[in-house]
């Protein structure tokens, strides 16, 4: 089998579109799951929590 450039761009185009659909389906799957829920909320809050005045020199 030979590999020339229109047979890898189909392979690229074809398998790569399953690949990301698939890798978003699982992103989604891990910010959606119960488990995280306060995971994500401590990271929403943390940012807030620690310095609430301006940089100083």
């Amino acid at each position: 089998m030979s590999f020339d450039h229109d047979s890898v761009v189909s392979f690229v185009t074809s398998w790569g579109l399953i690949y990301f659909i698939i890798m978003a389906v699982g992103v989604l799957v891990y910010v959606f799951w119960p488990s995280n829920k306060k995971r994500f909320d401590d990271a929403k809050k943390s940012i807030l929590d620690e310095d609430d005045e301006p940089w100083k020199k």
